[in-house]
């Protein structure tokens, strides 16, 4: 069956309301498919990610180290942050093969998550950007801001935090 059959049978997403999200936040398998591209370049590509549902966010992806293609050349950052729910981050370089382009901190993960989210230990997050970030063949847009990396996909509905006048929320 091709995946076009298999789109046309499957039923409209839900929507989802990210201030229906839960606080402390969700950690949960999702059966999406991710991709990232970067100058038509594969980097990700799996149906074995986790993902966060924390109150006013998009979801946020992480995606198992196997789902790093081979030849995609990542290094640790000295950049560190610290998330109150899942720990400290640690934030990651990577080379394009094709350009040789490098983008720095714009992928994270936890080497040592807290206890509620030690299955994402060995998986990566990505901002929704430079490269492209597709859930479902679906291309995502970034959550607003720059500070969070949540990805937008057309089933989210309402307001999401990281824009201007959300810092509080």
């Amino acid at each position: 069956m091709s995946s076009e059959d298999k789109k046309a049978e499957m039923p409209p997403k839900p929507k989802l309301n990210p201030f229906k999200f839960p606080r402390p936040p969700l950690l949960e398998r999702t059966p999406r498919h991710l991709q990232i591209k970067w100058d038509d370049v594969l980097i990700a590509d799996t149906e074995e990610a986790y993902w966060v549902l924390e109150t006013t966010h998009p979801p946020t992806y992480y995606l198992p180290l196997s789902a790093i293609q081979p030849d995609i050349s990542l290094k640790k950052s000295i950049h560190s942050s610290f998330c109150e729910w899942k720990g400290r981050a640690t934030y990651w370089n990577i080379t394009n093969p094709k350009t040789n382009a490098t983008v720095k901190n714009r992928i994270w993960s936890y080497e040592n998550p807290t206890k509620g989210f030690t299955p994402i230990k060995d998986y990566m997050s990505f901002y929704a950007g430079p490269w492209d970030c597709y859930v479902d063949d679906e291309l995502v847009n970034p959550q607003p801001g720059d500070f969070y990396g949540g990805w937008m996909t057309s089933d989210i509905e309402g307001p999401v935090k990281g824009g201007p006048g959300s810092w509080g929320w």
